[in-house]
């Protein structure tokens, strides 16, 4: 077992490139799937989107066709690359390797940010300050979208360990071998008004069995 630290999870998610998009394979998950593609292509219709932790483009290809513009960043090149064999159309989409903590180069030019299945990596104690930092990508007024998942015994993969702040970890074992241990974090309603702050405007959180999304206007 390789256990990532906090601030890694790039050897998993580039091992993990080749087969990133089987969890949307699942029979039970195809009609909160239809829902949620839904729901992120209402969102994006006509914004300029900065889309964080893009991964192989499955939401980036959903905003494509309805967005004014969408840059998609992820720090890993496998994925990156997988990304780019979509063909969205140029120049409306364009990827940029970028890491989400950071996003050095990466200009303040954007009315939308979408990060889908990233912030359950985020250490729970870091949380707050990364939406702080995320919304300072935008202009004033600008909207965000979150979406990740609920856990569903039988459905989700156990939960391995929990630290003494609450984080959450997961056992992942690859199709092409190696077995991973990675933070993923399965927040509540009521924890994720928390970490979004009374500074956001309109706040609006939904759920479906498997899913939340959870979209707020920079205060």
């Amino acid at each position: 077992m390789i256990d990532l630290p906090d601030d890694d999870l790039l050897r998993y998610y580039g091992a993990r490139a080749p087969e990133y998009e089987s969890i949307y394979d699942r029979s039970e998950r195809q009609a909160d799937l239809s829902a949620l593609r839904r729901h992120v292509a209402g969102w994006a219709e006509g914004r300029r989107v900065l889309e964080i932790a893009c991964g192989t483009g499955y939401w980036t290809e959903v905003m494509a066709g309805v967005a004014r513009s969408v840059l998609a960043t992820d720090a890993v090149e496998d994925v990156l690359a997988i990304a780019w064999r979509r063909g969205l159309p140029s120049p409306r989409v364009e990827f940029r390797r970028a890491d989400a903590f950071a996003l050095e180069g990466v200009p303040r030019r954007f009315d939308a940010l979408f990060a889908g299945f990233w912030i359950s990596h985020v250490a729970r104690e870091d949380l707050s300050a990364h939406l702080q930092s995320l919304e300072s990508r935008l202009e004033s007024g600008g909207r965000l979208l979150l979406l990740d998942n609920r856990y569903v015994p039988g459905s989700s993969t156990p939960v391995s360990r929990r630290t003494g702040s609450g984080d959450t970890f997961q056992r992942r074992r690859l199709a092409a071998g190696g077995e991973y241990e990675i933070r993923k974090n399965f927040l509540t309603e009521g924890e994720l008004r928390q970490f979004v702050g009374p500074r956001a405007r309109r706040v609006e959180y939904r759920e479906w069995p498997h899913y939340w999304a959870i979209s707020w206007v920079r205060g």
